[in-house]
């Protein structure tokens, strides 16, 4: 493993990071459909969406929770058992979803007429997202760490490094992060300081 070692579970929950933040695009995009459709550029929104299915999809959802984590929790007993089926039909429908992205904004620019419907299909991938990996870090990954012993969580942490980099021919984490800082920056949602809300009315 690298130097500085990097956990199994601290491992996917960073990527977990990366997926919200292009979550948090399709977010500032889906507000610039609303607001004014020929203010978006297709070519940010293809390429969040490409580095959502690479990063995200292709590799995390299919080669790490679905084939090493689900199968695992699935033979569990608790709470975690009842929310593999619906974790691996989010998958799909963001699988879906993504489709859907791709094709439009392979076109070019985004008509007025595929405006409304793109931006509730990024509504939906923010909302199901955002419950889906609240629910794996709280849930799924404590049940699948606490069936596995220290040395066999020591295992998989290689193993999933051995995927990322089969997979990327680098490092695959830190790639994405480069990408989406990419896009951010773009997008003028980088400086996270202007997120920062007023402070409270004084009761």
């Amino acid at each position: 493993m690298n130097e500085k070692e990097v956990g199994a579970v601290e491992d996917l929950m960073r990527e977990h990071g990366v997926i919200r933040r292009a979550i948090l695009v399709y977010r500032n995009m889906a507000a610039k459909l609303r607001a004014n459709p020929a203010s978006l550029d297709p070519e940010l929104l293809r390429r969040t969406a490409t580095m959502f299915r690479a990063f995200g999809e292709d590799y995390h959802e299919r080669q790490l929770e679905e084939t090493h984590i689900f199968p695992l929790v699935k033979k569990t007993h608790g709470q975690a058992v009842g929310y593999v089926d619906i974790l691996v039909a989010q998958h799909q429908r963001g699988r879906e979803i993504t489709d859907y992205v791709l094709t439009l904004t392979s076109k070019g620019a985004i008509g007025t007429g595929d405006a409304e419907l793109l931006a509730r299909a990024l509504d939906g991938v923010e909302m199901m997202y955002a419950h889906h990996a609240a629910r794996e870090d709280t849930v799924i990954f404590p049940a699948w760490k606490n069936v596995l012993s220290a040395h066999q969580l020591e295992e998989m942490g290689e193993l999933f490094e051995e995927i990322e980099h089969k997979q990327f021919g680098k490092d695959g984490f830190d790639d994405a992060v480069a990408q989406i800082a990419r896009i951010e920056e773009a997008l003028g949602i980088a400086d996270i300081a202007q997120f920062t809300p007023s402070p409270p009315p004084k009761g």
